[in-house]
């Protein structure tokens, strides 16, 4: 990765600026506080973001409520912009992210954009979810986080390296293979709980098997006794049906005898009923040989009735032609008086239009009087024939029904007389009736006292089944015992079968455990010697070659920075040792020079460890350094020129206040503060 150009708005002490990176060495020139290392953040947070921890006031210039950084890098032939922006809301979070590649432009989320310029930089997968951690010891560290990974505690530092190294996986391992084999031991702990018991199933096991075979036999005993019992009652119940069979003989016959009774008693009320009907029969016919009928007088009556229905016919026939004649005559004298009053209120002629004389009009009027007085008179005439013909209509009406009534008696009388023969031929029918009647009383009397003697034979027959229904409780009762005990051992068997088997799965689901219990025992031994053993074997011999690749570098470079009277070296927690004489000196007792000499030899080691070991890795080509020089002495200053002719990189960027550091390198950028605003003065 090379850096092309940056462009900064409101990114700290930077209003509005743009600056290129030129390729071999640079110095980023100017007084403390200029400005100088913003750059180098506002470079990290344009190809990472926001950091875990940090803060967007830590970027985002006081009192503006929006800024970016836009970088532009190359990578391999092929040229990426990278901008991110910041906006202030509650709090200042990244408001954008988006990539340019080859001039063609990507809108990414935050993340995407981090994890697309990771893989751009060929860095490892398992640094996707890292911080920017390789890059600040590959490419840029800050000095004073050089020199506290000096300080820090062997176990954190030594962490720290294998994070960096990216062999944290086998401490991670360890721990993890910790973790599980504690939780394999738990579960055996809880597979040997589960099978404590297994022996005390196995001797229930067969003690179950044992009273099984003890129920088998007593429910083989208990069957044939239950089949003799059943053997018995069902012999019982076929002797019962027998003499069932009798006592339904012998039923049967009472009922004989009982219909037969019923039908003695039914022909009794027959004779009965017929002796009284032939006696009213008898007494009627008496009486009717007496009556004696007149039919002359008989025809004499129908013809009169007949005359009077005609003489009645006529009359209403003259009723309605006076009804009618009256009706007419009404309907005239209401058309007169109606004309009358439409002449007396007429002027002119409708016909002629001319005017009507008072004289003309009541010589009409005084005609039509006299038709209404003529025609008045006749209507009295005809009400007075209209009366006496309703009267005539009556008296005739009343002698109509006068002869129908007689003539009614009269037919009356006939047929009875008719019915004289027929009378004496059902007498004779009855008188018959009877005889038979007789004769049948006589039959069903010698029949019911052959069928009572029947059944009186076959009575004995009821104490016996009496006696045989009581033996056939006794013998179903001892059946249903039997029976109840056949049940009871049948489902005890059942639940003693049904037992074995749970015993059975619950062994054998416990023989499985126990086969677990093996597996996972031979696992935890396996994991917790030979697996552990091999890890920890393949991480000292990994950490070893680190270390001594990183001693020899860093015993290099810091020859380089400090006189021979010191000699350094890395311990095996990658302590730095400095010895004087045979004399292992602390760190805290070293100069401010020397610590820093210290802090940069590590710093520089520590990049060309990582560079060889990740060599695929896209950011061989940049070392930026800041404030390397922090405390140096003159002659230290002048041993930075061999140390930047050491490094052979296609870009170096310092950043330093150090005048001397000027000469060194082939371009200087020098940088100005005024009023809170930095600038740039010259590229």
């Amino acid at each position: 990765m090379i850096l092309k150009k940056i462009r900064m708005q409101n990114i700290r002490s930077y209003e509005n600026v743009e600056l290129e990176f030129p390729l071999g060495s640079t110095v980023l020139s100017g007084d403390i506080g200029s400005g100088k290392t913003s750059i180098l953040l506002a470079i990290e947070f344009a190809l990472f973001g926001l950091q875990p921890g940090q803060r967007g006031s830590s970027l985002l210039r006081n009192g503006k409520d929006r800024g970016y950084v836009s970088l532009e890098i190359e990578i391999d032939d092929n040229t990426f912009v990278i901008e991110r922006g910041l906006k202030r809301g509650k709090s200042i979070s990244q408001s954008y992210a988006r990539i340019q590649i080859n001039g063609k432009q990507e809108e990414k989320s935050i993340t995407e954009l981090k994890n697309k310029v990771l893989s751009l930089l060929n860095y490892p997968k398992e640094f996707f979810r890292k911080t920017n951690i390789l890059y600040r010891f590959t490419v840029y560290t800050p000095q004073e986080q050089m020199r506290q990974i000096i300080l820090e505690k062997s176990e954190a530092r030594l962490d720290t390296l294998r994070h960096i190294f990216g062999i944290d996986k086998y401490k991670r391992i360890r721990e993890n293979t910790d973790i599980f084999t504690s939780r394999l031991r738990e579960k055996a702990r809880g597979y040997e709980g589960e099978i404590k018991n297994l022996e005390e199933l196995r001797k229930k096991l067969r003690e179950k098997q044992h009273n099984l075979q003890k129920l088998k036999k007593n429910l083989t005993i208990l069957k044939k006794e239950f089949e003799n019992r059943r053997k018995k009652r069902l012999e019982v119940e076929e002797k019962i049906k027998e003499i069932e069979k009798k006592i339904e003989e012998k039923e049967r016959y009472e009922r004989e005898a009982e219909k037969t009774n019923i039908m003695l008693v039914t022909r009794k009320e027959l004779i009965s009923s017929l002796k009284t009907e032939i006696e009213k029969l008898r007494s009627e016919v008496e009486e009717l040989t007496k009556i004696k009928l007149d039919l002359k007088q008989m025809e004499n009556k129908k013809k009169a009735l007949k005359e009077k229905e005609k003489k009645e016919e006529e009359k209403n026939k003259g009723y309605l032609e006076i009804v009618s004649k009256i009706r007419a005559l009404n309907s005239k004298i209401s058309e007169s008086k109606n004309l009358i009053e439409q002449i007396s209120n007429i002027d002119l002629c409708p016909t002629c239009l001319q005017e009507v004389s008072e004289d003309y009009k009541k010589n009409i009027v005084r005609k039509l009087e006299e038709d209404i007085s003529k025609n008045t008179k006749q209507i009295f005439q005809l009400n007075k024939e209209k009366q006496e013909s309703i009267k005539g209509i009556e008296d005739l009406k009343k002698e109509i029904l006068i002869l129908t009534e007689d003539l009614a008696n009269l037919n009356l009388l006939k047929v009875k007389l008719d019915g004289i023969r027929e009378k004496g031929d059902k007498l004779n029918e009855l008188e018959k009736q009877k005889i038979s009647a007789e004769k049948d009383v006589s039959l069903l009397e010698k029949q019911i006292l052959t069928l009572k003697e029947a059944a009186s034979v076959l009575k004995k027959f009821d104490l016996i089944h009496k006696e045989n229904k009581e033996q056939l409780q006794e013998l179903m009762q001892k059946e249903k015992e039997k029976e109840i005990e056949l049940a009871s051992s049948e489902k005890e068997r059942d639940m003693t079968l049904d037992s074995i088997n749970e015993i059975g799965a619950e062994i054998e689901e416990k023989e499985a455990i126990k086969s677990k219990l093996l597996k996972i025992t031979e696992l935890e031994d396996w994991l917790s010697s030979s697996f552990l053993s091999l890890i920890s074997f393949t991480e000292r011999n990994i950490m070893l070659k680190l270390r001594e690749e990183f001693s020899k570098l860093f015993n290099e470079w810091f020859n380089i920075l400090v006189p021979e009277i010191f000699t350094v070296r890395l311990d095996e927690e990658f302590t730095p040792i400095i010895q004087q004489q045979d004399y292992q000196l602390d760190y805290s007792f070293l100069s401010g020079g020397e610590r820093t000499a210290i802090a940069l030899a590590y710093r520089l080691a520590l990049n060309q460890v990582i560079n060889s070991l990740l060599s695929k890795i896209k950011t061989r080509d940049l070392v930026i350094l800041d404030e390397p020089t922090d405390g140096f002495s003159e002659a230290q200053l002048d041993k930075m020129r061999d140390v930047l002719n050491q490094l052979k990189v296609k870009q170096l960027i310092l950043v330093s206040h150090e005048p001397k550091i000027e000469s060194f390198v082939e371009h200087i950028i020098k940088f100005k503060k005024e009023a809170g605003v930095t600038s740039v003065e010259n590229q």
